[in-house]
């Protein structure tokens, strides 16, 4: 399907079709989302057959291609050939691609060991399968014009009359698709204050994508409203390679590879995004307020530009330390008492002379940072001393 999709996006319209989301890289994004989720899927499914979401995340798959290959051959046999080819009006009815967001958030409620967290979640589990009924049955018996980019095509199933109540049983199957995955998210919550070992670094990374992504899929959103004119296809790549992160996370943490680097990636996801943000401020604010200063005497902004680059340069190494301090003091406690223990300590090392007491003070250091079981200092004694 995967290939057939390619082809069929390469002899296809492309950007030409006006409203057509899946055109030209937006297509390729959700081919290659489909091709994460079955990879991960086959690939979990044939090493941890009872875990759950190897199958959920095949089905995805196979869903997510079947859908990108009956859009690509309807967008083809309806837009790029004198005639209609057979079959095209068929493919572009097809509401396959309705049951992704119920997937999705049924995945995210079985991640990481393919089971509820209880049985009193059944409700919950029923949303997305519930959504993924209702989207579809409505999707396929509403009458009228199909939506873009084939809304020159009637719904060759659809029956009069029920127009309505096939509209508002769409808009219920989102509110529980929605309600799904809002479900999904508030589990993966759950279950992290209450995990720890492994199970806990497994809803660390996974969250820590699906925080990206939802982040990602946000600013997207914003730039329909502030701009507006802007090109569809990029903005829905950059959704379909955002959500491509999340089953190649839960693959990852499920198949337990290099799981405990999670915390660095975090720690540096945190440092780098809170920096990258507080500079931007920055930069705009110096250049705003260097061109009021510098109006009066000339008209160019390269001035303040360069002074605004020279400031931020210099704002860098102390405003990443800053970061990186308050950084770890809010999220990995541990780490920055770790580190400020250190610090005492070679700040005493450089004023201690008495050796016993030296000794005494580094191992309730060792003691408190690295907490071992037991600690013991052994010192090689001079030459003819035991």
């Amino acid at each position: 399907m995967a290939v057939l999709s390619a082809v069929f996006l390469a002899l296809g319209p492309g950007r030409s079709v006006p409203g057509d989301v899946f055109g030209g890289v937006g297509g390729l994004s959700f081919l290659v989302l489909s091709l994460a989720f079955a990879t991960v899927g086959a690939i979990v499914a044939s090493r941890v057959p009872e875990n759950r979401i190897g199958w959920v995340f095949g089905v995805t798959g196979l869903v997510g291609a079947a859908n990108i290959l009956a859009h690509q051959y309807a967008s083809y046999g309806l837009h790029a050939t004198p005639e209609p080819l057979a079959g095209a009006t068929a493919a572009a009815w097809s509401p396959v691609g309705l049951a992704l967001p119920g997937l999705l958030g049924l995945s995210l409620l079985l991640f990481p060991d393919g089971r509820l967290p209880s049985r009193r979640w059944w409700p919950a589990a029923a949303m997305p399968l519930m959504s993924i009924a209702l989207l579809m049955i409505s999707y396929s018996l509403r009458p009228g014009p199909l939506d873009d980019p084939f809304a020159t095509v009637s719904n060759p199933l659809g029956v009069a009359g029920a127009g309505g109540a096939m509209g508002a049983g769409e808009n219920v199957g989102w509110v529980l698709a929605m309600a799904g995955l809002a479900l999904g998210a508030a589990s993966m919550l759950i279950r992290l204050r209450r995990a720890s070992g492994v199970e806990r670094q497994q809803l660390k990374l996974v969250l820590a994508v699906a925080a990206v992504v939802g982040a990602a899929t946000a600013l997207t959103m914003l730039s329909w409203f502030v701009w507006p004119d802007g090109r569809l296809q990029t903005r829905m790549a950059v959704i379909g390679l955002s959500f491509a992160g999340f089953p190649v996370a839960a693959g990852v943490a499920i198949r337990r590879y290099r799981l405990y680097d999670i915390d660095v990636i975090v720690n540096r996801t945190l440092v780098y995004g809170a920096l990258t943000a507080t500079l931007v401020g920055a930069y705009l604010t110096c250049v705003l307020v260097l061109q009021i200063a510098l109006s009066p005497l000339t008209a160019q902004s390269d001035l303040a530009i360069a002074g605004s680059t020279l400031a931020v340069a210099a704002l860098f190494g102390p405003a990443r330390r800053r970061v990186q301090a308050l950084v770890d003091r809010r999220f990995f406690r541990r780490r920055y008492d770790a580190a400020r223990t250190l610090e005492q300590f070679g700040a005493r090392l450089r004023d201690e002379v008495e050796l016993d007491a030296l000794g005494d003070h580094l191992r309730g250091v060792v003691r408190e940072t690295v907490q071992p079981a037991h600690a013991s200092l052994w010192l090689r004694g001079r030459e003819g001393q035991g």
